[in-house]
């Protein structure tokens, strides 16, 4: 229905006054951070003892100490104000309405729904068809661990490969070798492989170790489409046919698919008893928690795939209640955008000190990097500053032996997320090596803890009075969080990913930017295509430039004299 001339003219006016407060606030956190910008990390500890108590947030088993960021509670009151002038409140209501807040795809964004529990009296079409998905997991995956889904030639499954890239690969491998110690009994003995890279390197390497007889794999694309995981697929099937020879049974003996596009799946030859469904409103860095998953739930089993899902619930529930100021994602995105936007940092490092989390580095990078990389506003305007800032990192130990170098005495300002669990090694698993394992464990985290404070103190850190000569000076003022889990568990790590998701959407409202498409990798595979026409001698004329046609011909020319 059109809005009336009034309704229009008051629009209008909340549109300008939304504008004008912005642009107060921009100007106040701008004066703020010049402020603080001559501030030292140091003094901001020396004058307040209690920064710790003010500046760290738990619920549940997680817990954020953003007393080492360079804030105070000033800036956090700015910051909060900021969330308000771009109604974060009214597009968190949307998010979980199912608004369709991916605009330009024309959907809704919600993965929040895949970890929804299910209720007698809910409603919702998409909600049940999540569960229904989740009991075809949790059957297949009992199916699997019992011995009971058999290969071609009737032997039991030892080996799954799961084949996807992005969100079908990053997700599921960070998971699986996170939880890998909850792993049930039932899960024993079974073996999970990824396979992501095109260029086949993985692939090759895998089937030359796994038998045929004895190996399932998992086709895993959202569209059906994707080049990368169809090649991989289509040379798994390649291999299991020079084993067994084409017959139809083959693919239904070795092949599961996951995809919303369950045609695409049929007309590939896996029948519909194989096939699992997505749905156009899960974005796919957002899709573990959908039977992308089933690797995970493979891995740890289905009750621990729940209390994933759980985990993840949880924080959601706390990210639309609480208050910004007592809201661990809406701190995380605020901080960041206080960083980004006003001291300048563009980078920023994931340090896990747990050799668990080693994957997560990676996984984060893409859900922050695709979903922010961001310079065109939802109003088609060029964003004003900066965006998403360049995520990469590290396991911690590894990382202090790698780049802590630049962090410590380069000339980059980067603002680094410390992780680690408070407590590891109680399982009955590690058995009679618990205590020694529980030293190594200390030593991680004394690690962890040393390395963010002289980060962030520098020479305050050391011993008073020690004097270092140019090259052993340490400047610190380098920001950081610490988010401490109480144990690495299905349920917190859901909690932990759900934090990050949350953070992603949050920072999108306040740079006005969609989280959720991801068209800048879009052009890059189409112009692919047509090169390899050219590489493969199968297109006339010449690409449009002379690096790409000298490079062609190089190709071509090492191809031809291996002929």
């Amino acid at each position: 229905m059109d809005l009336s001339t009034t309704a229009l003219a008051e629009a209008e006016k909340q549109h300008k006054w939304e504008a004008m407060s912005a642009t107060d606030n921009t100007l106040k956190l701008t004066e703020h951070a010049n402020k603080l910008l001559t501030v030292h990390l140091s003094e901001l500890f020396e004058k307040d003892a209690a920064r710790f108590e003010k500046f760290s947030r738990r619920v549940g088993p997680l817990l954020i100490d953003f007393s080492k960021q360079r804030v105070d509670e000033t800036a956090l009151q700015l910051l909060s104000d900021a969330a308000d002038a771009a109604d974060l409140g009214g597009w968190i209501k949307q998010l979980f309405a199912g608004d369709k807040i991916n605009s330009t795809e024309g959907r809704a964004a919600m993965h929040w729904l895949l970890r929804s529990p299910s209720t007698e009296d809910a409603k919702s079409v998409e909600l049940k068809g999540v569960h229904q998905q989740l009991q075809k997991m949790e059957t297949l995956v009992a199916k699997i661990h019992a011995g009971q889904w058999r290969g071609f030639a009737g032997d039991t499954i030892t080996d799954i490969v799961n084949i996807g890239v992005g969100g079908s690969d990053l997700g599921p491998l960070m998971c699986c070798r996170a939880l890998e110690d909850t792993a049930p009994e039932s899960a024993k003995g079974l073996n999970i492989h990824y396979v992501s890279t095109m260029d086949g390197s993985q692939v090759s390497h895998l089937l030359r170790q796994l038998a045929p007889q004895t190996t399932l794999f998992i086709i895993s694309s959202k569209s059906f489409s994707t080049v990368d995981t169809l090649y991989n697929a289509n040379t798994a099937r390649a291999w299991l046919e020079r084993a067994f020879g084409d017959d139809p049974a083959l693919i239904r003996c070795h092949f599961l698919g996951v995809s919303s596009k369950a045609d695409a799946m049929l007309e590939w030859g896996i029948p519909e008893e194989n096939q699992l469904a997505l749905w156009d409103w899960v974005g796919g860095r957002f899709s573990v928690w959908s039977a992308i998953g089933l690797p995970v739930a493979l891995k740890i089993g289905m009750d621990n795939f729940r209390q994933m899902l759980e985990g993840a619930h949880r924080l959601d529930q706390h990210f639309e209640s609480a208050p910004w100021t007592e809201n661990i994602p809406v701190l995380m995105a605020l901080i960041g955008v206080w960083n980004t936007n006003y001291l300048h940092i563009g980078a920023q490092a994931i340090l896990p000190y747990d050799g668990r989390l080693k994957y997560l580095p990676s996984y984060l990078s893409q859900l922050e990097m695709e979903s922010n990389g961001k310079s065109v506003r939802r109003d088609g305007e060029p964003v004003e500053g900066q965006t998403c800032p360049v995520v990469w990192g590290d396991v911690g130990p590894n990382a202090q032996h790698a780049f802590y170098q630049l962090l410590h005495q380069g000339t980059q300002a980067v603002t680094c997320d410390f992780i680690a669990p408070a407590s590891r090694y109680q399982e009955a698993v590690h058995g009679e090596a618990a205590v020694e394992l529980v030293y190594q464990h200390e030593l991680a985290l004394a690690n962890c803890l040393a390395q963010s404070r002289l980060l962030a103190l520098g020479e305050a850190a050391l011993p008073a009075g020690e004097q270092l000569p140019g090259y052993k000076r340490y400047r610190g003022n380098q920001p950081s969080s610490t988010l401490l889990l109480d144990t690495l568990t299905p349920f917190s790590l859901g909690m932990l990913m759900a934090a990050y998701e949350h953070k992603v959407f949050t920072q999108a409202v306040i740079w006005g930017i969609n989280p959720f498409d991801q068209w800048g990798v879009e052009m890059g595979k189409k112009i692919a295509t047509e090169t390899l026409a050219h590489i493969r001698g199968e297109a006339t004329g010449s690409v449009s430039d002379s690096s790409t046609n000298g490079l062609v011909a190089l190709i071509r020319s090492g191809l031809n004299e291996q002929q």
